[in-house]
């Protein structure tokens, strides 16, 4: 891939070579000065080169991309055909899909654009009309555009540009597949823009199998989190991480929080606790409808937002402004995923902070996210008495940087889904354990036989064979 030479970042947006049109859709929505990723991809895109995108979440990719893709297509218009997008935008999760396709409605208000959007989790008929007489632009997550596509509702087979945005959580979340039938079904001569926030072995991949002589374009180290976003962490025991989280939320949180839990029955639990102790809370996770999911971001959008209990669905789904605190109320198996988390706030230039409860069976996972991040988290206090054994045997936090220990291996493939978890461990020790426990029965069995003589050959008795043999012509 080449690189993106380095160059004074612009200070506007009209230095970029953007219209008349978009720059007032800009004005309106009160941006003035670009991002450094904006400023570095817009030209490129401008100019029609594949582009190789890498930034942490929260800098402005989705204008990176949308700004000079619609100055494209007003410049060289065309007729919308029935079922058929021309610029095809493929999202991980249904709340990015929506907010992209927001982000194109605004910016291309005044350029005649217009989109659609598809995912999965309501009914597909509305989606099916929208498409019916052809649109501009079609943002869609890859598993509900492949069933519209199968039932010739949707037809990707004269799509000028394609954007695969956040794909490295395309790929976490097993999409890989889905978006390599896509791809194949696309024309050869497009244009495509590549985004990911990290770098892994398989991102490069496939981002080496769909662009053609790409630019590569990053402004920031891998998994680097906002440097506006203080981060803290506090020992607790898992028992009084309710209590600890209560106590934050009426004395420090002030303004949109979000707390992250591992699991939807844990979000759920964890939002009715917070009810229960009167701080007004709303869950989402992918157990809840789409009608759901959106009447709880409405409600985090409001002016008295309630405290938004999330699963890692919303780590980058959720594009919020203002949000002033992100709770990791249990951290992550994925380090990756941590930097995501806590992405939600601190954006657009503006300052949060992130604080990560850590109980004794988490402090691999910590040591995992320093590694990362290559520094240590500053703790808010001293590891209760029962980590104090979980901390010795662990590295020093301050050499975070060396390869991760093979605990903090064996916690991420326990925790994986799909693969059991702790519990599914503990019943596979269980087993083994009762399986041990029938082995040394057979065992004792046999060693309370005499070592010799003629009692010592146990027998079966000469009638159990005719027994089987009559059984078996029976059957």
């Amino acid at each position: 891939m080449t690189m993106s030479p380095e160059s004074i970042p612009a200070s506007s947006f009209a230095e970029l070579g953007l219209s008349q049109q978009l720059l007032r859709a800009l004005a309106e929505e009160g941006y003035a000065t670009p991002t450094p990723i904006q400023a570095k991809a817009i030209p490129h895109v401008l100019a029609g080169r594949d582009l190789f995108g890498c930034a942490q979440t929260g800098t402005g990719k989705t204008a990176a991309f949308a700004l000079p893709l619609i100055d494209r297509l007003r410049e060289h218009p065309r007729k919308a055909e029935p079922r058929r997008c021309r610029v095809l935008v493929l999202a991980p999760t249904r709340e990015l899909a929506a907010q992209i396709h927001e982000s194109f409605l605004a910016y291309g208000r005044h350029a005649g654009i217009r989109s659609a959007v598809i995912y999965g989790g309501v009914g597909q008929q509305p989606q099916a009309r929208a498409m019916q007489h052809g649109v501009d632009v079609l943002v869609a997550t890859p598993g509900r555009l492949l069933d519209l596509v199968s039932q010739r509702l949707v037809d990707i087979r004269s799509v000028e540009y394609l954007v695969l945005d956040e794909a490295d959580r395309m790929l976490d979340m097993g999409f890989i597949h889905d978006v390599r039938k896509i791809v194949g079904q696309l024309p050869r001569d497009r244009q495509t823009l590549f985004f990911s926030a990290t770098l892994p072995a398989e991102v490069r991949d496939l981002a080496d199998s769909m662009l053609r002589d790409p630019l590569e374009v990053r402004t920031t180290p891998r998994s680097t989190p906002a440097e506006t976003v203080t981060q803290s962490v506090v020992f607790v025991a898992k028992r009084e991480k309710k209590a600890l989280l209560v106590k934050l939320l009426r004395e420090e949180a002030t303004g949109r929080v979000i707390v992250f839990a591992r699991t939807k029955h844990g979000a759920d639990k964890l939002h009715r606790d917070l009810e229960k102790a009167g701080i007004d809370a709303a869950a989402i996770h992918g157990n809840k409808s789409q009608a759901q999911r959106e009447k709880a971001l409405a409600a985090f959008k409001s002016p008295r937002p309630p405290v938004l209990v999330a699963t890692d669905i919303a780590a980058r789904g959720i594009d919020v402004d203002h949000v002033a605190h992100v709770v990791n109320y249990e951290l992550p198996h994925e380090p990756e995923t941590y930097v995501h988390r806590i992405g939600r706030t601190g954006r657009a230039g503006q300052t949060g902070a992130a604080v990560s409860f850590c109980d004794a069976e988490e402090r691999s996972r910590l040591v995992a996210i320093e590694r990362l991040l290559k520094r240590s988290i500053p703790a808010r206090n001293e590891p209760p008495a029962g980590q104090v054994d979980d901390l010795e045997a662990a590295p020093p936090r301050e050499r975070s940087q060396g390869p991760r220990s093979n605990s903090a291996q064996r916690t991420r493939g326990r925790g994986r889904p799909g693969r059991g978890g702790r519990q599914g461990s503990r019943e596979s020790q269980g087993s083994q354990a009762s399986h041990g426990a029938q082995g040394a029965s057979r065992r004792e069995a046999r060693e309370v036989q005499p070592a010799s003589g003629p009692a010592a050959v146990a027998t079966p008795p000469r009638p159990a064979k005719p027994g089987r043999r009559k059984h078996r012509r029976a059957l």
